[in-house]
């Protein structure tokens, strides 16, 4: 009893750990497209169902699927971005079209996907996630001011909201460590709701309104439709995760003291592609490992499955639970944007990080960078550039994201991998020195 009261809390914190990420992907894009708060509510439970379905596959491993190590799975924020672009462009439809297509061409490179690898070196990586996160930065601003549409924006009270809640979570971050430190975004969007309430800006009818339970079905918002450029943006931010959750599983087996084998990784890469599958059809996201579980297990010192087993179990519960969801949608869009500012731009710091230990090895790297970060912002600007040309290039350039990690590929082979004259005169005086 004692064993099963210590997992179960266990269990909770990871959930905690893990909720904000989980809750905040939905709401925003939820926004972004117009939802209702009905539509939100949903949006955000199937969300959550799905990301305890997601963790089910990966720690329950099998000959199929399952990396077998005690990870935690939810939609990246990576993922964000192209998702709301697609929405804009295509429809809400395409957007379920490009995660499920996404999601089975990972499962079927999921085999030999180390050979791809040498592809996304992290100049490449870390340039996608840097234009990722630089693209999402105006959305966080747009919603600090209280919504691009809100008759108030820009109000007095929707800017004290906004930075009220960023400066919360910069002092929880700053005067506290471990778990709490950990929900730090969570606590902050609660004290922003708390103090919205207050000013009389929250409406609680939403919580009123949603059923106590739901049955889930998938196609809720609508069948899909499959567009190239939705399918190949959504495969560019699958195969950026898979690298991501590729550094993730090593961590884990490194605590598990697990050797991975190859066969694992493609279970592992399996398991996040057939998750996102089931996530389109039941029309929610794409999922993959969450970093920040990674933490609390080294915190905790427990490296046990079981834990993240009730996790994963608590969050399908949740997901059936509409009542819960719903306190989620009534979080008004100025405390959101605040919150927003640090989460993308803890995307945009991921980036730079990634590219910080690269940026100095050469000026070919530098080169890769600029053109790359360069172009994607430019076309994110200015998405009619290319409108002239033919539609079947257009594929390539309509959306920043696409521009830009394409850029970053054809760059990297043009520097790094083709041979150059520069590499053949360093082998050729090595090869006289030995």
């Amino acid at each position: 009893m004692k064993n099963a009261l210590k997992s179960t809390t266990l269990g909770i914190q990871h959930l905690l750990a893990m909720y904000a990420g989980a809750i905040l992907v939905p709401l925003i894009i939820g926004k972004s497209l117009g939802f209702d708060h009905k539509q939100l509510t949903y949006l955000v439970s199937i969300d959550i169902l799905m990301c305890g379905v997601a963790t089910l596959l990966q720690i329950i491993s099998n000959r199929f699927v399952g990396i077998g190590l005690p990870v935690v799975l939810g939609c990246t924020f990576t993922a964000v971005g192209p998702i709301m672009k697609i929405g804009e462009e295509f429809g809400i439809s395409a957007i379920y079209g490009s995660i499920i297509a996404s999601g089975l061409i990972i499962m079927l490179i999921s085999g030999f996907f180390g050979k791809l690898i040498k592809f996304f070196p992290p100049v490449v990586t870390g340039s996608v996630v840097t234009i990722i996160g630089i693209t999402l930065i105006p959305v966080a601003i747009n919603n600090m001011g209280g919504g691009p549409d809100a008759a108030d924006f820009g109000s007095l009270s929707n800017i004290l909201l906004a930075f009220g809640t960023l400066l919360t979570i910069i002092l929880i971050f700053r005067f506290s460590t471990g778990f709490i430190r950990s929900i730090s975004i969570l606590l902050g969007l609660g004290v922003g709701t708390i103090a919205a309430s207050i000013m009389g800006k929250v409406d609680f009818m939403p919580v009123q309104d949603a059923a106590v339970a739901q049955i889930v079905k998938p196609f809720y918002f609508g069948y899909p439709t499959f567009e190239w450029s939705a399918i190949l943006t959504m495969t560019i931010v699958g195969m950026v995760s898979l690298i991501e959750s590729t550094g993730v599983y090593f961590a884990l087996s490194d605590i598990c003291d697990k050797k991975l084998k190859e066969d694992d990784l493609a279970k592992g890469y399996r398991a996040e592609g057939l998750a996102s599958v089931i996530g389109g059809l039941f029309n929610a996201f794409p999922y993959t490992t969450f970093s920040q579980n990674v933490g609390l297990i080294q915190m905790s010192g427990v490296r046990s499955r079981k834990v993240i087993l009730i996790t994963g179990s608590m969050l399908i519960a949740l997901g059936f639970l509409p009542k819960i969801a719903a306190f989620t949608t009534i979080i008004p869009t100025s405390v959101l944007g605040g919150a927003m500012i640090a989460m993308f731009g803890m995307v945009v710091s991921q980036g730079i990080k990634m590219l910080s230990n690269i940026i100095s090895d050469s000026q070919e790297n530098s080169m890769i960078i600029a053109c790359s970060v360069g172009l994607g912002l430019g076309v994110t600007v200015a998405p009619n550039l290319f409108s002239a040309l033919p539609p079947g290039l257009q594929i390539l350039t309509s959306n920043g994201i696409v521009a830009g990690s394409v850029t970053a590929i054809a760059l990297n082979i043009i520097f790094n991998m083709l041979p150059s004259r520069k590499r053949q005169e360093t082998v050729v005086v090595s090869k006289r020195s030995a």
